[in-house]
């Protein structure tokens, strides 16, 4: 083999085609990959040890034998499945209207032109730019003045208004997004007889199918591990995130009398029944966004 097919080989036509440049690219890309599942290999490793697994030198990651009684435990300290169904009403149902409201607004800055836009549009940007503790105590005195403090409705109707979690910039991402939709979509539309609420949910909406499952996820996730909204207006509603702050006094007192004290392996199950609701969505939405994705093709001149 001539140094010159070497060469070629080893750094390609162009640097990104050559060997060097592209075992470069997968070390960095492993290794960066590790540092990221670490934590979670870490927390599941040890969520399936049993207490005499923990304590033995000898073993580092795989467990003797799956040792479920972990999670029967987290999960009756947790009161799991009906707290899991009162946190996902907190969680879900304000992620889908701030999904749903936002993407009314950013429709109506993006495709229409009335006096003020420009002003009304930095106004609700600038909602991003405030503070949340400043505008927070003005909402409880709200809140208290009407009843609604621990009440699912002191977050549900937040959202409901396009004021929930961080809608300033979901409402920034949809405008952004049906901007590239072309005008001549609209026009032809219109000249087939179809009104403005028929032009957004059959083509502006179908469209932006990105934009509304980054938005939903992105306010999931956001919605599911706000603990300050949950400790200002619902103090005593039954939340995970809640549930687990309290985890270690609240086993303490379940199990007081138990040989098997708290140690690594429950606190990580406590957790890892956390973290899965967010996980089982994620794995959900997956596919939908990369058809999501695929439909896009056809957005923008």
């Amino acid at each position: 083999m001539t140094k010159q097919k070497l060469k070629k080989i080893l750094l390609g036509k162009e640097l990104s085609d050559g060997v060097i440049f592209k075992a470069i690219v997968y070390v960095l890309l492993i290794a960066i990959g590790f540092v990221y599942l670490y934590p979670i290999l870490y927390m599941i490793s040890y969520s399936f040890k049993s207490p005499t697994d923990i304590i033995d030198p000898m073993l580092n990651w795989i467990p003797r034998r799956l040792y479920f009684d972990n999670y029967l435990r987290s999960a009756k300290v947790l009161n799991y499945f009906p707290t899991l169904g009162m946190s996902l009403l907190v969680t879900l149902l304000p992620a889908i209207l701030q999904t749903a409201v936002t993407s009314l607004i950013g429709y109506g800055f993006a495709k229409y032109n009335f006096r003020g836009k420009k002003i009304w549009l930095m106004l609700v940007l600038s909602t991003f730019i405030v503070p949340v503790q400043v505008y927070m105590i003005p909402r409880y005195v709200m809140f208290n003045k009407f009843g609604l403090l621990d009440s699912p409705f002191s977050v549900i109707l937040p959202a409901l208004f396009a004021q929930g979690v961080n809608s300033a910039i979901f409402i920034l991402v949809f405008y952004q997004f049906f901007r590239m939709i072309p005008h001549s979509f609209n026009e032809a539309a219109e000249l087939d007889g179809a009104g403005p609420y028929q032009i957004f949910f059959r083509i502006a909406v179908p469209l932006a199918a990105p934009a509304y499952i980054t938005c939903f996820l992105f306010g999931f996730v956001w919605y599911w591990n706000e603990t300050y909204l949950l400790s200002l207006f619902l103090p005593g509603y039954p939340h995970l995130q809640l549930k687990l702050a309290s985890f270690v006094s609240a086993y303490s007192s379940l199990y007081s009398e138990d040989i098997i004290k708290l140690n690594e392996g429950i606190r990580l199950s406590a957790t890892l029944l956390i973290i899965i609701p967010m996980l089982i969505v994620y794995l959900i939405m997956q596919r939908w966004f990369v058809e999501g994705v695929e439909k896009t093709g056809i957005t923008g001149e």
